[in-house]
């Protein structure tokens, strides 16, 4: 696969993901614990890494049955 499939592909799924942000927050998915959000005065840092690990699994399982 090239890299310029690869790029519009990547794009594309960024654009459903947030497309889809707002039904996806409604789910409880963001904010989940392991998340590490830090708030400062000014600054907040957020890292959704359960999130992104669940995220993770759910896509794997989806294109794993696919493949079959």
């Amino acid at each position: 696969m090239d890299f310029q499939r690869l790029f519009i592909i990547i794009g594309i799924c960024l654009l459903v993901a947030g497309l889809f942000w707002p039904i996806i927050a409604k789910l409880g998915l963001g904010g989940l614990p392991g998340d590490i959000a830090i708030r400062k005065d000014n600054f907040t840092f957020y890292f959704p890494i359960t999130t992104s690990i669940i995220i993770s699994l759910l896509l794997t399982l989806i294109f794993w049955l696919l493949r079959k």
